[in-house]
Protein backbone atom coordinates (compact mmCIF):
# COMPACT_ATOMS: atom_id res chain seq x y z
CA UNK A 1 0.00 0.00 0.00
CA UNK A 2 0.94 3.59 -1.13
CA UNK A 3 1.22 5.99 1.59
CA UNK A 4 -1.07 9.16 0.03
CA UNK A 5 1.04 11.67 -1.28
CA UNK A 6 1.45 15.48 0.59
CA UNK A 7 0.11 13.23 4.22
CA UNK A 8 -0.08 15.87 7.05
CA UNK A 9 2.09 14.46 9.73
CA UNK A 10 0.68 17.13 12.72
CA UNK A 11 -2.36 17.10 13.72
CA UNK A 12 -4.55 20.71 13.04
CA UNK A 13 -4.26 23.22 15.81
CA UNK A 14 -0.88 22.00 17.27
CA UNK A 15 0.87 25.48 16.58
CA UNK A 16 -2.70 27.59 17.68
CA UNK A 17 -1.28 30.81 19.25
CA UNK A 18 2.68 30.41 18.00
CA UNK A 19 4.24 33.45 16.15
CA UNK A 20 6.12 32.28 12.91
CA UNK A 21 8.65 34.12 10.74
CA UNK A 22 9.13 32.54 7.32
CA UNK A 23 11.71 33.55 5.24
CA UNK A 24 11.76 33.23 1.69
CA UNK A 25 7.85 32.27 1.99
CA UNK A 26 7.49 33.63 -1.46
CA UNK A 27 7.28 30.60 -3.55
CA UNK A 28 7.00 27.02 -3.82
CA UNK A 29 8.61 25.53 -0.30
CA UNK A 30 8.54 28.75 1.57
CA UNK A 31 5.21 29.62 0.96
CA UNK A 32 4.38 26.16 1.07
CA UNK A 33 5.24 26.37 4.92
CA UNK A 34 3.83 29.65 5.62
CA UNK A 35 0.43 28.03 4.45
CA UNK A 36 0.85 24.88 6.78
CA UNK A 37 2.26 26.72 9.46
CA UNK A 38 -0.82 29.01 9.03
CA UNK A 39 -3.25 25.91 8.86
CA UNK A 40 -2.58 25.10 11.84
CA UNK A 41 -2.90 27.55 14.23
CA UNK A 42 -0.06 29.81 13.69
CA UNK A 43 0.15 33.87 13.08
CA UNK A 44 2.80 34.29 10.14
CA UNK A 45 5.06 36.72 9.30
CA UNK A 46 6.01 36.13 5.74
CA UNK A 47 9.37 37.03 3.94
CA UNK A 48 9.71 37.65 0.89
CA UNK A 49 12.42 39.46 -1.87
CA UNK A 50 11.05 39.12 -5.43
CA UNK A 51 8.23 37.22 -5.13
CA UNK A 52 6.02 39.56 -4.45
CA UNK A 53 2.20 37.75 -5.77
CA UNK A 54 3.35 34.62 -4.09
CA UNK A 55 4.03 35.98 -0.70
CA UNK A 56 0.63 38.16 -1.07
CA UNK A 57 -1.97 36.08 -2.54
CA UNK A 58 -0.65 33.67 0.68
CA UNK A 59 -1.67 36.45 2.70
CA UNK A 60 -4.90 36.51 1.13
CA UNK A 61 -5.60 32.94 1.52
CA UNK A 62 -4.80 33.16 5.12
CA UNK A 63 -6.61 35.77 6.36
CA UNK A 64 -9.79 34.67 4.07
CA UNK A 65 -9.76 31.70 6.59
CA UNK A 66 -9.76 34.58 9.38
CA UNK A 67 -6.04 33.54 10.31
CA UNK A 68 -3.46 36.50 10.87
CA UNK A 69 -0.65 36.72 8.29
CA UNK A 70 1.49 40.00 6.60
CA UNK A 71 3.94 39.92 3.99
CA UNK A 72 6.98 42.10 3.83
CA UNK A 73 9.48 42.38 1.04
CA UNK A 74 13.33 42.45 2.60
CA UNK A 75 16.89 41.47 1.37
CA UNK A 76 17.43 38.72 4.40
CA UNK A 77 21.87 38.93 3.83
CA UNK A 78 20.73 42.70 4.59
CA UNK A 79 20.46 43.62 8.26
CA UNK A 80 18.21 46.71 8.46
CA UNK A 81 15.69 44.61 6.31
CA UNK A 82 15.50 41.60 8.81
CA UNK A 83 15.27 43.85 11.69
CA UNK A 84 12.32 45.60 9.84
CA UNK A 85 10.89 42.14 9.51
CA UNK A 86 11.82 41.21 12.82
CA UNK A 87 9.76 44.74 13.85
CA UNK A 88 7.06 44.51 12.50
CA UNK A 89 6.25 41.12 13.51
CA UNK A 90 6.48 41.89 17.15
CA UNK A 91 3.93 44.75 16.50
CA UNK A 92 1.72 43.29 14.56
CA UNK A 93 1.87 39.73 15.95
CA UNK A 94 2.94 38.76 18.60
CA UNK A 95 5.47 40.54 21.42
CA UNK A 96 7.73 37.44 20.87
CA UNK A 97 8.48 34.87 18.55
CA UNK A 98 7.90 31.02 18.37
CA UNK A 99 9.00 29.77 15.37
CA UNK A 100 11.78 30.84 12.33
CA UNK A 101 11.58 29.05 9.28
CA UNK A 102 14.34 30.23 7.31
CA UNK A 103 14.26 28.80 3.53
CA UNK A 104 16.07 31.96 2.05
CA UNK A 105 18.55 30.94 -0.08
CA UNK A 106 19.66 29.40 -3.56
CA UNK A 107 22.13 28.73 -6.16
CA UNK A 108 22.28 31.30 -8.34
CA UNK A 109 24.20 30.09 -11.02
CA UNK A 110 26.25 26.56 -12.07
CA UNK A 111 29.72 27.43 -11.71
CA UNK A 112 32.87 24.97 -11.43
CA UNK A 113 35.83 25.84 -9.19
CA UNK A 114 37.33 27.00 -12.52
CA UNK A 115 34.83 29.00 -13.50
CA UNK A 116 33.41 30.56 -10.28
CA UNK A 117 34.90 33.86 -9.03
CA UNK A 118 35.44 34.67 -5.02
CA UNK A 119 32.45 37.07 -5.68
CA UNK A 120 30.09 34.15 -6.06
CA UNK A 121 31.82 32.07 -3.66
CA UNK A 122 30.96 34.89 -1.21
CA UNK A 123 27.37 35.93 -2.18
CA UNK A 124 26.59 32.18 -2.14
CA UNK A 125 27.43 31.88 1.04
CA UNK A 126 25.98 34.84 2.44
CA UNK A 127 22.97 34.03 0.54
CA UNK A 128 22.48 30.71 2.57
CA UNK A 129 24.64 30.53 5.17
CA UNK A 130 25.05 33.56 6.61
CA UNK A 131 21.56 34.81 6.04
CA UNK A 132 21.02 32.15 8.28
CA UNK A 133 23.20 33.73 10.95
CA UNK A 134 21.83 37.05 10.67
CA UNK A 135 17.89 36.25 11.08
CA UNK A 136 18.67 34.14 13.77
CA UNK A 137 20.73 36.57 15.99
CA UNK A 138 17.70 39.31 15.45
CA UNK A 139 15.47 37.15 16.10
CA UNK A 140 16.80 35.50 19.09
CA UNK A 141 16.34 38.41 21.99
CA UNK A 142 12.25 37.81 21.15
CA UNK A 143 12.42 34.53 21.12
CA UNK A 144 9.90 32.23 23.73
CA UNK A 145 10.92 29.69 25.74
CA UNK A 146 10.51 26.08 23.90
CA UNK A 147 10.35 28.05 20.59
CA UNK A 148 11.64 26.02 17.17
CA UNK A 149 14.34 27.10 14.53
CA UNK A 150 13.98 25.05 11.40
CA UNK A 151 16.06 25.79 8.22
CA UNK A 152 16.66 24.91 4.78
CA UNK A 153 19.57 22.96 4.04
CA UNK A 154 19.81 20.74 1.02
CA UNK A 155 20.76 17.05 0.04
CA UNK A 156 23.66 18.54 -1.75
CA UNK A 157 25.04 19.90 1.93
CA UNK A 158 25.64 16.30 2.26
CA UNK A 159 26.45 14.87 -1.41
CA UNK A 160 28.41 17.82 -2.25
CA UNK A 161 25.82 18.59 -5.11
CA UNK A 162 25.59 18.28 -8.86
CA UNK A 163 27.77 19.57 -11.69
CA UNK A 164 28.70 23.56 -10.36
CA UNK A 165 27.07 23.54 -7.94
CA UNK A 166 30.89 23.43 -5.08
CA UNK A 167 29.66 26.71 -3.21
CA UNK A 168 25.98 25.71 -3.39
CA UNK A 169 26.86 22.48 -1.31
CA UNK A 170 29.52 24.04 0.83
CA UNK A 171 27.09 26.79 1.59
CA UNK A 172 24.35 23.77 2.91
CA UNK A 173 26.77 22.02 4.76
CA UNK A 174 27.29 25.20 6.61
CA UNK A 175 24.04 25.19 7.56
CA UNK A 176 23.87 21.74 8.27
CA UNK A 177 26.75 22.35 10.76
CA UNK A 178 25.68 25.59 12.26
CA UNK A 179 22.17 23.50 13.09
CA UNK A 180 24.02 21.28 15.29
CA UNK A 181 25.83 24.27 17.25
CA UNK A 182 23.08 26.02 17.22
CA UNK A 183 21.20 23.35 19.10
CA UNK A 184 23.61 23.15 21.89
CA UNK A 185 24.50 26.95 22.25
CA UNK A 186 20.30 27.55 22.49
CA UNK A 187 19.38 24.53 24.26
CA UNK A 188 17.27 23.92 26.16
CA UNK A 189 15.19 26.93 25.77
CA UNK A 190 15.23 26.77 22.01
CA UNK A 191 14.99 23.63 19.58
CA UNK A 192 17.08 24.06 16.38
CA UNK A 193 16.87 21.75 13.27
CA UNK A 194 17.25 21.41 9.38
CA UNK A 195 15.59 19.61 6.10
CA UNK A 196 17.86 18.53 3.66
CA UNK A 197 15.75 18.53 0.39
CA UNK A 198 16.19 16.27 -2.22
CA UNK A 199 14.86 16.71 -5.91
CA UNK A 200 11.61 19.05 -4.97
CA UNK A 201 9.58 20.23 -7.70
CA UNK A 202 10.61 23.72 -7.16
CA UNK A 203 11.35 26.79 -9.50
CA UNK A 204 15.23 25.72 -8.48
CA UNK A 205 14.94 22.37 -10.37
CA UNK A 206 12.99 23.99 -13.48
CA UNK A 207 15.68 26.82 -13.79
CA UNK A 208 18.87 24.80 -13.02
CA UNK A 209 18.29 21.01 -13.79
CA UNK A 210 17.29 19.29 -17.20
CA UNK A 211 14.13 17.76 -17.65
CA UNK A 212 15.74 14.83 -18.34
CA UNK A 213 17.73 14.55 -15.26
CA UNK A 214 14.98 15.28 -13.09
CA UNK A 215 12.85 12.57 -14.90
CA UNK A 216 16.27 9.75 -13.92
CA UNK A 217 16.66 10.67 -10.71
CA UNK A 218 12.71 10.64 -9.78
CA UNK A 219 12.91 7.24 -11.06
CA UNK A 220 15.95 6.08 -9.30
CA UNK A 221 14.66 6.80 -6.00
CA UNK A 222 12.31 4.24 -4.39
CA UNK A 223 9.18 6.10 -4.34
CA UNK A 224 9.66 7.07 -8.07
CA UNK A 225 8.68 10.09 -8.18
CA UNK A 226 10.06 13.73 -7.13
CA UNK A 227 8.79 15.52 -3.40
CA UNK A 228 6.63 18.73 -3.24
CA UNK A 229 6.92 21.46 -1.74
CA UNK A 230 3.84 20.19 0.80
CA UNK A 231 6.26 17.07 1.76
CA UNK A 232 8.58 19.51 2.80
CA UNK A 233 6.71 21.77 4.68
CA UNK A 234 4.56 18.59 6.81
CA UNK A 235 7.99 17.93 7.71
CA UNK A 236 9.28 21.64 8.57
CA UNK A 237 5.68 21.98 10.67
CA UNK A 238 6.42 18.89 12.20
CA UNK A 239 9.89 20.10 13.93
CA UNK A 240 8.06 23.44 14.73
CA UNK A 241 5.82 21.93 16.86
CA UNK A 242 5.69 20.50 20.34
CA UNK A 243 5.52 17.02 18.96
CA UNK A 244 9.08 17.02 18.20
CA UNK A 245 9.81 18.65 21.54
CA UNK A 246 13.03 16.02 21.77
CA UNK A 247 14.45 16.68 18.66
CA UNK A 248 16.91 19.25 18.17
CA UNK A 249 20.24 19.29 15.85
CA UNK A 250 19.34 16.97 13.86
CA UNK A 251 19.44 17.34 9.77
CA UNK A 252 16.84 15.61 8.42
CA UNK A 253 16.54 13.97 4.77
CA UNK A 254 13.51 14.60 2.69
CA UNK A 255 14.49 12.79 -0.58
CA UNK A 256 12.18 9.99 -1.52
CA UNK A 257 15.39 7.53 -0.45
CA UNK A 258 17.57 8.95 -3.18
CA UNK A 259 20.55 9.52 -0.57
CA UNK A 260 20.42 7.55 2.91
CA UNK A 261 22.55 9.51 6.10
Amino acid sequence: MHAAEGRHVVSAGTLAGKVAIVTGGGRDIGRACAMRLSELGAKVAINYNSSSLGAKTAVAEIVACNRQAFAKQGDMTNDCDIAALVDRTLSELSANIDILVHVTGGLVARKTVGEMDIDHWNRVMDLNATSFLRVVKAALPRFSDGGSVVALASQAGRDGGGPGAIAYAASKGAVMTMTRGLAKELGPEIRVNSVCPGLIDTDFHKVFTKPHVRAQIANITPLKREGTPQDVANLVAFLASDDAAFVTGANFDINGGMLFS
